[in-house]
């Protein structure tokens, strides 16, 4: 038996490096069946495998249109079906992954890196390389939870309206691995969350939920256990609406009695409700909010599948520059939004030519000279840990 399986993420989005987990648990169930399988890094010669099964996690992710499902051509995720993809069966779902699917991808990606470098006469550091392939290399993976009560309109989580118990640790724990990575949509409404922690604690594992977490339903049980844990990397929550402004302040309040940690990131979903001048102001609100409590925010977009509506929005320019100047921590720490677009145009070489994000802070000033009086010279370095730590 010859079973190919294709991460359609890998091969149509070139930055993308994170494991595709359905395709690691396919992998390891047919080959505990004796079956020879590939990772397959193209969609060519389909015909010459027995079994072939496609992954696809994001909805833009390109993909051949002639390939269709057959009875030996499978297709699944959200990319495909989005809400409404279908489970996998319970021996699959639930089978430990095969985590040395993306092995040998990951040694021709070293070896192709090495002879670049050496066809151009630099070092190759083998280390700072590898970064990339952490997600592959160092972390077992895996829900211990699955659903989500909220029903968000953006959200592709609609299959499930509540938050259950789907696996158990060891079900995808491998105790050779240094880190684990939980993608669990939202584990803090699952009524076992203490017990989830506790183990994940016990394990003395850096462990982080890559997904993000909701803030909204933070305690002080939960801070204290949570921010007192072995955490790997940021702790990311999500600040999507406006309405929970309040909620969030309260709950930023509560954070900061806990930790002063530095690497606490906020999704901040924009384009949603609207792409008019309000929901660059209710943006900008969130991130003013989020650095007062030193936090990181990241701008997120909002695409429904292939529709992108800030890109026809008037303000597409403030939604490409506030996402790059929010979602680079080196400069969102160091720079006022005006500085950060000051430091592009400086780089301009062209006279009398005026660059792509001073150009929108230009045109949004002049429009609404009120807003960028308030937000445009804020400085993330300008906040301390006194009111931090006091809320005030």
């Amino acid at each position: 038996m010859k079973v190919a399986i294709i991460d359609a993420d890998l091969i149509g989005r070139k930055k993308h490096r994170f494991p595709n987990l359905v395709s690691e648990k396919i992998s390891a169930y047919w080959k505990e069946k004796g079956a020879e399988v590939t990772l397959k890094l193209d969609y060519d010669n389909l015909e010459l495998f027995d079994q072939v099964y496609i992954s696809k996690v994001f909805t833009d992710t390109p993909f051949p249109e002639e390939i269709v499902e057959t009875e030996k051509i499978h297709m699944g995720g959200t990319g495909f079906y989005f809400d409404k993809a279908p489970n996998l069966p319970a021996e699959i779902e639930h089978h430990m992954p095969d985590y040395h699917l993306y092995d040998e991808w990951i040694a021709s990606e070293v070896e192709k890196s090495k002879a670049e470098h050496k066809k151009k006469g630099k070092h190759f550091n083998l280390s700072s390389f590898m970064v990339q392939f952490k997600e592959y290399t160092d972390y077992s993976i895996g829900f211990m939870t699955r659903g989500c009560f909220r029903k968000c309109p953006f959200c592709v989580n609609q299959k499930y309206d509540h938050v259950f118990l789907h696996s158990p640790l060891e079900e995808f724990y491998d105790p050779d691995r240094k880190k684990i990575c939980l993608l669990d949509d939202n584990f803090l409404g699952c009524p076992a969350w203490k017990d989830i922690l506790n183990e994940l604690i016990s394990l003395k594992r850096p462990f982080k939920f890559k997904q993000g977490m909701d803030e909204r339903l933070l305690t002080d049980e939960r801070c204290e256990l949570l921010f007192s844990a072995n955490y790997d990397g940021d702790y990311t929550f999500a600040f999507d609406n406006i309405s929970d402004y309040d909620l969030i302040h309260r709950k930023l309040k509560l954070i900061r009695k806990y930790t002063k940690a530095t690497n606490i990131k906020f999704y901040v979903l924009v384009g949603f409700e609207s792409t008019d001048a309000t929901d660059i102001v209710n943006m900008w609100r969130r991130v003013a909010l989020l650095m007062q409590y030193q936090c990181l925010p990241y701008i997120m977009r909002y695409q429904n599948k292939n529709d992108t509506p800030w890109k026809e929005s008037k303000y597409r320019g403030m939604y490409i520059t506030m996402a790059r100047w929010c979602n680079q921590p080196s400069f969102y720490k160091k720079m006022s939004f005006r500085q950060y677009c000051e430091a592009n145009q400086a780089r301009v070489k062209t006279k009398n030519h005026i660059c792509s994000s001073m150009r929108a802070l230009l045109d949004f000033e002049e429009e609404y000279p009120e807003v960028a009086s308030e937000y445009f010279d804020l400085r993330f370095e300008d906040y301390n840990e006194s009111w931090c730590v006091d809320g005030e």
